[in-house]
Order: C-alpha cells, then structure tokens, then sequence
C-alpha cells in the first residue's frame, strides 16, 4: 500500500501528561499541511489515563492513540512506528515541543537525501535550571563530537530523528533488550551506519526540550546512560568481532573543559562540575550494568 501519508510523528509517553499536552499544542502549531502527517501517541503503560489529554488535541491533529503494557521507550516507538502510516517515520518525545517549521525543514531536507536518517539540534527551553543547562551542554558536546567533527555523523539522540519508515522496518526497528531509556538510539544509529546507510545532521531543525532535573534526577539519569552505555558497547563489540572499546581519555578531558569555552565564567564551573558528576554516574552504570548483565544480550 502507498504511504497516506507524507509523514508520521511518534511519540512514546509515560506518567507524564501535562508535558505531552504541550507537546501535541505545539504540533497542532506546526506550519505543515495538517493532510499530509500524522500524529501516533504510544502510551507506555502510565499510571494515569492519557485519554483526556489526547482528547483536547484530536480535532486538530490527525491522532492515533495507542496503549500498552510498559515496555520501555524503544518498544514504545517500534508499536508507535508498526501503527504509523507515513512514508517517513519522525520521532520526538513528549517533552519536546518542536519548532513550527519543523517538519517543512524536514521536508526540505528529504528532498536532497530521501535515504538518510536526519537529525535535529535540541535546545534547552528551560533557561532557569542549572541541571537542565548542564544536561544540555553535554549534549552540545556530543554533537559536535560526534557529528560536526567527524566524517560522518554517527549520534543522533532519538527525540528529533526522521528517516524512511521502509528502512526503519527492514533494520528491525528499535533493540528492545535495552532495560532503560538510554542508549538504544546510539545503538540504532551504529547498526544504520554498519548497514551502509547515511546519517545527515541539520542544526536547523529544532526542537525544544522541557526536561526539568534536580541533582538526584541528574544522577540517576546518567546512571541508567552508563548502563545503557555497557549494553551499546556490547552490542556493537559483537557486531563487529571486536571487543569493546571506549572513547579516549582526551574525550572526557574535552567534555569537562567544554562548558568553560561555551557559557559564562561562573555558569561554566557550575556546569563542569555537574558533568563531572555526571560522569562518575556514567562510570557507576557502565560497571553496575557489567556486573549484573547476562552473559549475552539479544542483538538484531
């Protein structure tokens, strides 16, 4: 069957609806003919009842509302993509409230590069939380690590991807024996690139996140990264016959200095102490993952 529509948005949500609220207001702002996307909301086993919050936004969106047993946010977007009826699968998350030309510049972008996965830039709309700021700057980092000085991009985090919903089928989907919400978009974006398909970054595709963090939510994020971490480098040590390696020292060097170069003298020390603790988080995950992890993971 022909795709009915040109795009298709999916978002996984859990326990959290008043930032899916404004998640699905800032769809129905989008600049896009409402004809030509599609809107699939996968409610993850919440606690509450979602429907209301759907309801408020069904006569404006074309909306498919699905319910599961909780599963996790890759298995949340692997339903999300199996209802979706677009030809390309765009994926964001429910704190996330995307710029009005989101999808035209996503549209532009396909028109160039209609096989390639396309990532967007992320932009902290919480201006007043220093974890918020910090979680951020990180990201700014990896970006550029990953993305602006390499080759080929080769990160995409999976709150503001778009890519062909026929190749997203034929690689699988998701890896759902991912236990957390970490990692399993690095992990989707290395079996692309091994498959031989092309990753493209466009800055200017934007999307704004609405992720509020305290020190122990900080914490306890990165912890679930590291484990997420030691599940990915698995995974892909096995891919590719090699064992697992991780990034040099002078990455991290790089990363505790980088906030220093990008914010405010004050907010910089401020921040780089965060990632520092964020990353002995990360170091606490990776080792706890290794230790408690079975011996083989499923892999795709």
């Amino acid at each position: 069957m022909a795709p009915q529509y040109f795009f298709s948005i999916v978002i996984p949500t859990y326990n959290r609806p008043e930032r899916l609220l404004n998640c699905l207001e800032s769809l129905t702002r989008l600049d896009y003919p409402r004809a030509q996307f599609e809107v699939v909301v996968v409610d993850d086993g919440s606690k509450m009842s979602l429907e209301s919050v759907v309801a408020t936004v069904k006569d404006k969106l074309n909306l498919t509302f699905v319910k599961q047993a909780n599963q996790g946010p890759a298995a949340a977007r692997n339903t999300g993509a199996s209802k979706a009826q677009g030809q390309f699968l765009v994926f964001t998350d429910d704190d996330c409230a995307p710029a009005p030309d989101w999808l035209s510049k996503l549209a532009a972008r396909f028109a160039t590069a209609p096989d390639a996965m396309i990532g967007g830039h992320t932009i902290n709309a919480l201006k007043e939380n220093l974890y918020s700021i910090a979680s951020q700057t990180l990201i700014d980092y990896l970006y550029e690590y990953y993305n602006l000085n390499s080759v080929q991009p080769n990160f995409f985090a999976s709150n503001n991807i778009a890519l062909p919903a026929q190749t997203f089928h034929s690689l699988g989907g998701f890896d759902i024996s991912f236990p957390l919400a970490a990692a399993e978009d690095r992990e989707f974006c290395d079996r692309w690139l091994y498959k031989g398909y092309k990753m493209v970054y466009a800055p200017e595709i934007l999307i704004y996140h609405n992720h509020e963090l305290t020190l122990r939510k900080l914490w306890h994020q990165h912890f679930n990264y590291g484990r997420g971490a030691f599940c990915f480098h698995k995974i892909r040590s096995n891919r590719i016959s090699q064992p697992i390696k991780i990034e040099p020292l002078s990455f991290y060097l790089d990363l505790l200095t980088y906030p220093l170069s990008k914010l405010s003298s004050q907010m910089g020390i401020l921040v780089a102490v965060l990632i520092f603790l964020s990353q002995v988080a990360n170091v606490a995950g990776f080792i706890w993952e290794r230790n408690h992890s079975p011996s083989t993971l499923n892999q795709i």
